[in-house]
């Protein structure tokens, strides 16, 4: 294999074609054409889930999400609050000085580097869970200028949907403003089994809606941050 073929593999392998002819501009000189190609990082997600508690349901919906964005080609990132344990917030990683604790430090790595966020969210009290929100707070502009994606649950008929008031507003502050469209999810033990396929067919065309959406904003934002970087 020549090099220009092996550096040829190696930009394949890590970026994304949109189209190998874009834009095709014809010089007014004999023989002379000008091909513009556009390659694009490809787009990655983080799909955050808040809960740590003993027999939890909330899990359904996230292998259901997590599936979802497989079967579509959406690289993605799962962050489960009972696998990445953060102590209760005392300094935000903004605030270390290259010696945050590794398990922040972990976190700082992954929202970073993903265009979006996913936030699924049961409903404590009117509120989020008390793992989600201390996961949340210990970042900020890690957030800023990506778009989130929020989709609550609950054991009842109402799909969480006060929790998702609630988180409208935080991941407003963060800097990751919700998209309009939310995902909830009622009788999340019912409609979902424990690898997170459901039966319900009203609960994919609700999630065809919501991704889509979210894809046009996390996609939008992208390219404007590829261009021309972060206010």
């Amino acid at each position: 294999m020549s090099p220009f073929e092996h550096n040829k593999v190696k930009i394949t392998t890590s970026v994304k074609i949109i189209s190998y002819l874009k834009q095709i501009i014809l010089i007014p000189f004999p023989f002379r054409v000008i091909v513009y190609v556009i390659m694009e990082k490809k787009m990655k997600i983080a799909v955050i889930y808040g809960s740590v508690r003993q027999n939890r349901q909330g899990i359904r919906v996230a292998k259901y999400i997590v599936n979802q964005l497989n079967k579509r080609g959406i690289d993605n990132t799962f962050v489960d609050a009972i696998e990445h344990k953060l102590p209760f917030l005392d300094k935000m990683y903004k605030e270390y000085k290259g010696d945050a604790p590794e398990a922040i430090e972990k976190l700082h790595q992954i929202f970073e580097s993903v265009d979006g966020f996913i936030i699924v969210s049961g409903e404590y009290n009117h509120g989020l869970p008390p793992a989600l929100k201390n996961m949340l707070d210990h970042y900020q502009i890690e957030f800023h200028f990506k778009p989130s994606g929020l989709a609550t649950y609950s054991a009842g008929m109402f799909g969480g949907v006060r929790a998702a008031v609630h988180l409208r507003a935080v991941t407003s502050e963060l800097g990751m403003p919700s998209i309009p469209t939310t995902f909830p999810v009622p009788s999340v033990g019912k409609n979902f089994d424990e690898n997170g396929n459901t039966d319900n067919e009203f609960i994919p065309k609700g999630f065809e809606k919501f991704i889509k959406e979210f894809r046009w904003y996390a996609e939008a934002l992208k390219a404007k941050r590829d261009k021309d970087g972060k206010p």
